[in-house]
């Protein structure tokens, strides 16, 4: 079965070509092709995500790299038989040019469709990786708008062990670097800055750090950054400026890996996937591998260029479901809806 995604929740327009192998003969769904096309530079002039600027961009790329795909993977779209799309949650707008699209071309296709979960492709997106996990395991998704732990079991079985009660880690990261005067988006920037930084030169807050549960809070962090910046006036030094990206990056990292620490003590799994924008983070990396090994923890995650959304995702987590006889598949010609707001434990 092939199964073509649909990934269009923020400012990534995302398609890929996914095979997995029929219910019952084994294998692993393998990725055909994919294409990508980032916003960043539209959004930049404007310091974030416009919403109906998005939604405009993702209607005029999503046909030329669905075209992109199937010619890379050199099929028709015949020889697609599931249309898979980002049902939500997102940008309300932006999750209606995928689905849209994904239910029009099934219904001229007689193809069925099947709304994807957007946390779910990012949780299931290191099976696309050459070292592709086993179940069960404790995933940390960790993205800009997301921060949370989870007890991964199974495809579909899935228990939120803790969650951001305020900005999640990617927010942290972002609006730090605003507040520094980093371009859009603000977390690769900084955690460029601060290779150059002493983390040491400044103390923030570990917010909910000693709490005993695998809960997160970067709010307070945010406020403490500000404070920092004020104190350093209109001009500070660039070497101020690195220092300071190094104490956020430093304090939002200790916090990330301290909480999977705890996770996996409770639940008593040797299995970490780490999934999500922050999750290419090369701090957050290095230090989960070092404390991971300390305890005999098997850590994975996504190729570089999977933490982004893409539509690979979405096309592998449908893969998944249907190889598990979990797909409620809409038959062509049936309406369709997005959940902007969708929690995972509701997939």
């Amino acid at each position: 079965m092939k199964v073509l995604g649909f990934e269009s929740s923020c400012d990534e327009t995302g398609v890929a070509l996914v095979e997995v192998p029929a219910p019952g003969q084994g294998g692993v769904p393998r990725l055909l092709a994919q294409a990508l096309h980032s916003q960043i530079a539209m959004h930049q002039a404007y310091g974030g995500v416009v919403p109906e600027l998005a939604s405009r961009d993702h209607i005029r790329r999503v046909l030329p790299l669905t075209r992109e795909v199937l010619q890379a993977a050199n099929l028709s779209l015949d020889e697609v038989d599931l249309i898979a799309y980002t049902q939500g949650p997102g940008l309300a707008g932006a999750l209606l040019v995928g689905a849209g699209v994904a239910v029009s071309l099934a219904a001229a296709l007689d193809k069925p469709t099947l709304g994807i979960h957007h946390l779910e492709g990012h949780l299931l997106s290191p099976f696309l990786s050459a070292d592709a996990p086993e179940f069960p395991f404790v995933a940390l998704l960790v993205s800009g708008g997301h921060t949370q732990l989870m007890r991964v079991d199974e495809v579909g079985q899935y228990e939120i062990l803790g969650e951001t009660i305020d900005d999640a880690a990617g927010e942290a990261f972002d609006k730090s670097a605003k507040l520094l005067g980093l371009p859009y988006p603000g977390g690769p920037h900084l955690s460029r800055l601060a290779e150059q930084g002493d983390a040491a030169a400044f103390e923030l807050p570990r917010p909910l750090l000693h709490s005993g549960k695998p809960d997160f809070s970067f709010a307070g962090l945010k406020t403490a950054v500000l404070t920092q910046v004020k104190k350093l006036g209109e001009s500070p030094s660039e070497q101020q400026r690195a220092d300071l990206a190094a104490a956020t990056q430093a304090a939002i990292v200790e916090v990330l890996v301290k909480k999977s620490l705890l996770a996996l003590k409770e639940t008593g799994l040797k299995r970490l996937v780490v999934a999500g924008g922050v999750g290419a983070n090369r701090r957050l990396r290095e230090q989960l591998n070092q404390a991971c090994a300390k305890r005999g923890v098997r850590v994975h995650y996504p190729e570089l260029s999977l933490c982004t959304d893409n539509g690979a995702m979405i096309a592998m987590a449908a893969a998944l479901r249907v190889q598990r006889g979990l797909a409620q598949v809409q038959p062509p010609g049936g309406g369709f809806s997005v959940r902007p707001r969708w929690p995972l434990g509701a997939a």
